[in-house]
């Protein structure tokens, strides 16, 4: 299900609830809205509007965390592919071909995470791909150093390509987050309760509909974006490759 429409549901229900609130403030009894029972009804509102403001709160935090923890590993992944371009490169002509790979691989990579499409992303995770990773590793691997620096310079070759693999494999599993159902639908029910309650306490006329809808958006607005950053590699608001495309530039220089 897409994130937008899942905004659109939560915004259906929640002022939705608001308009059922300001309908059956009409039908209750007058000793229903005494004073006493306000007073009551609101202090459980104010209860179940903690709870709300604690699980979004959690969930914003936990969402940003997810988005800034992927864009940390693709620019670390593009840092780690530049150096390691860099000592194939002092390695000597004989990387002259593992560099070529390195580049089409890279090429290919860059322009899957730009497309922001959760289909093409799949492809990174396929055995196709994971294949080509371990050719390209191999190879580097079947290097025949001559002398101390070109040993040194194999080691440290090695250990880039772990570094690169191990971000890229975080980054694919931060791109699979998202907001558990039983949370979700417990949180929208705890919204949707808060603006029946506004409803039924209020008279109804065209400013209070009107906060209503800003209300009910915004609250919809902030499941959307805890959706989209909880998936920081697809959709609206994901991660830049910028970073990726300079690296992806300097290759092969």
């Amino acid at each position: 299900m897409s994130h937008l429409l899942i905004a659109s549901i939560v915004f259906a229900c929640v002022f939705g609830s608001g308009l059922l609130g300001l309908y059956l403030r009409e039908l209750l009894p007058a000793n229903h809205l005494s004073d006493e029972s306000i007073g009551v009804v609101k202090l459980a509102t104010g209860l179940i509007a903690t709870m709300a403001a604690l699980v979004l709160g959690l969930l914003i935090s936990s969402a940003k965390s997810s988005f800034d923890t992927a864009t940390g590993e693709v620019m670390q992944n593009a840092a780690t592919v530049v150096q390691l371009d860099r000592v194939l490169a002092r390695y000597g002509p004989e990387t002259r071909e593992i560099r070529l790979t390195l580049k089409q691989n890279y090429a290919g990579a860059v322009q899957v995470l730009a497309s922001g499409d959760a289909a093409q992303l799949a492809k990174l995770n396929n055995l196709d791909t994971i294949n080509r990773s371990e050719d390209f590793e191999r190879k580097v691997e079947e290097l025949s150093p001559s002398n101390d620096t070109q040993r040194g310079l194999k080691t440290r070759a090695i250990q880039l390509v772990d570094q690169a693999y191990a971000a890229r494999w975080l980054a694919l599993l931060q791109a699979k987050g998202t907001i558990p159902a039983p949370l979700l639908i417990i949180l929208v029910a705890w919204l949707s309760i808060i603006f029946g309650t506004f409803g039924l306490f209020t008279l109804r006329n065209g400013t209070v509909v009107a906060a209503m809808v800003l209300c009910a958006l915004s609250t919809s607005g902030a499941i959307f974006l805890i959706q989209e950053m909880s998936t920081p590699l697809s959709g609206t608001v994901r991660v830049s490759v910028a970073p990726m495309r300079d690296t992806l530039a300097r290759l092969n220089e």
